[in-house]
């Protein structure tokens, strides 16, 4: 009998894995995964969910609110914008200059600045040299005419006025929006009439490298460390972030080099823009810079052939001058002086102008002289026909010590007769103004301020009253050591007489002729001895400025 059919088991070659272990205090019921909880229905289902338009009007008074609340904002970047659109606009164009003085190429004024004859435009036009070309009015500036263009408020009465002063400081409005380094320059002999307080409205952000020019005209045997300290002290007073400070002749080309050094280090493929006031020697500077670049820089040699006119006449450059210095890239700017209301060049007649550019070392005059026993008090003294300064009181033996052009002489009068002397000699032997035609139109001297000066110490300046573009005066006690062959006759009295002892002055000058009182300047052989530095914290040494020729 056939065996019944059997049907066919397979078995798997491998077992299937064991399941996990569980867990040392985990249910059984964990085995099982929990259903996960349906979700919450949203707010406002059914009949009371909001309709298409209802979310469309919501989203249209969110986005009104936030326009309210953003909507200054948006107002002042805008007008950040445009302002930044229009300033950009005044940047140098590729518009063929004079390269003298800065001022677009012309032929159809003659007087005017720029101005090239027309068949020698053409041909340096067809020749593509319009970059070598210098106008007519560099060319008599060059010769020593004086020969002005800038007038309006800061300008210059007398001569030709083609230019305002407003229109030159427009044309440097687009520096705070450019990348750039800032060489800003200041005149040592007009140091606080030339400084340029708001710079920041020119460089914007824009790192500044203060340069001190002229410095060769301090007098004889200055001690540039007490300069170097006064002035960083000045500027950490006056609250100006540089990067460091230089001082500077470009006569003898004394701290020319650490000058480039410094800009080379920091230039950082910006552009380099020399930034100062009228007749503050910027064009020199530059010349300065050149004449030393060019032994071992070839481009440098080069521009030295095409630099910018040097002239006494404040105003010299009208526009931005672009010049190839630097052999790694990056060009260097000579741009038109920023021209100050509150000089003394803004207010006398433009022939008058070399009078107030000192042309050597500085010599202190004192009033009255070491060897004499005239006291100052019911005295006035005249400086040229600029400045008045009366002594209503003073101790004895005090003394004024002017420093400024020696071109300007200074008178002694009795008060009482000082009205009279004035009007009878401004514009014979008080000049400028020079000539009895100019002496008719001066206004005279309207300005007027009153000083009230304390002796704190004996044996060094009181203070210095610097008068914007010209010079200044130190009030010095009797106990100050002399820089003149003359010593100060010592008096034990006069120890007592100091206490408490006070200086009055009635200084007149022209208006809006500035005066200002500041700290001594320390110049001459005696400053040495009565300066006195800063003590300093490691901290406020660290943060300081440091200065350098």
């Amino acid at each position: 009998m056939a065996s019944p059919h059997l049907p066919f088991l397979s078995f798997p070659k491998t077992l299937p894995p064991p399941p996990p272990p569980l867990k040392p205090h985990a249910h059984r019921t964990s085995l099982a995964a929990a259903p996960a909880p349906p979700p919450a229905p949203p707010d406002g289902a059914g009949p009371a969910a909001p309709t298409r338009g209802d979310r469309f009007l919501g989203l249209q008074l969110a986005t009104e609110a936030a326009a309210r609340v953003l909507a200054p904002d948006d107002a002042d970047r805008r007008r950040r914008r445009k302002e930044k659109r229009r300033a950009l606009a005044r940047k140098p164009s590729g518009l063929a200059s004079c390269y003298g003085c800065g001022a677009p190429l012309q032929t159809a004024e003659e007087a005017a600045p720029g101005y090239v004859d027309p068949d020698t435009y053409e041909l340096k036009k067809r020749h593509h040299q319009l970059r070598t070309v210098l106008c007519g009015r560099c060319k008599l500036l060059s010769h020593g005419h004086m020969v002005t263009a800038v007038g309006g408020h800061g300008g210059y009465p007398g001569g030709k006025q083609f230019v305002s002063a407003e229109q030159l400081r427009e044309k440097l409005s687009y520096l705070r929006h450019e990348k750039a380094l800032i060489v800003k320059l200041v005149d040592i002999v007009d140091f606080n009439g030339s400084f340029l307080a708001r710079v920041r409205d020119f460089a914007g952000a824009n790192p500044i490298i203060l340069v001190i020019t002229k410095v060769d005209l301090l007098p004889r045997d200055t001690d540039l460390n007490c300069i170097g300290d006064w002035v960083v002290e000045s500027v950490v007073k006056k609250k100006l972030n540089v990067l460091s400070v230089h001082l500077t002749s470009s006569k003898s080309l004394v701290g020319i080099t650490g000058v480039i050094s410094e800009i080379r280090q920091e230039m950082k493929g910006r552009d380099v823009y020399i930034l100062g006031s009228a007749n503050v020697g910027k064009s020199a500077f530059i010349s300065a810079m050149l004449r030393t670049m060019a032994y071992k820089d070839p481009v440098a040699a080069a521009a030295q052939k095409y630099k910018p006119i040097q002239s006494a006449v404040p105003g010299t450059t009208l526009g931005p001058i672009q010049i190839e210095a630097f052999l790694g890239g990056g060009k260097l700017y000579d741009t038109p002086g920023v021209h100050l209301h509150h000089r003394q060049a803004a207010v006398i007649h433009a022939d008058d102008l070399p009078s107030l550019a000192p042309q050597s070392r500085l010599k202190g005059r004192c009033f009255p002289a070491n060897d004499t026993d005239i006291e100052l008090s019911g005295n006035s003294l005249f400086w040229a026909g600029l400045v008045r300064v009366d002594v209503v009181k003073a101790l004895p033996r005090s003394r004024l010590t002017f420093y400024g052009p020696k071109k300007l002489k200074i008178y002694m009068v009795r008060t009482t007769e000082a009205d009279q002397f004035y009007e009878a000699e401004v514009g014979v032997t008080l000049t400028p103004p020079a000539g009895k035609e100019r002496a008719e139109g001066w206004a005279g001297l309207q300005g007027v301020r009153e000083l009230k000066i304390k002796y704190e110490e004996r044996d060094r300046p009181a203070c210095d009253i610097a008068i914007s573009g010209l010079g200044w005066i130190s009030v010095e006690p009797s106990g100050v050591p002399s820089n003149g062959p003359d010593d100060n006759i010592e008096d034990d009295n006069i120890e007592e007489e100091h206490d408490g002892g006070e200086l009055h002055l009635v200084v007149h000058v022209p208006k809006p002729v500035e005066v200002f009182v500041r700290s001594p300047l320390p110049v001459g052989k005696a400053a040495s001895q009565w300066y006195q530095y800063q003590e300093l914290t490691e901290e406020e040494e660290e943060l300081r400025p440091k200065w350098h020729y």
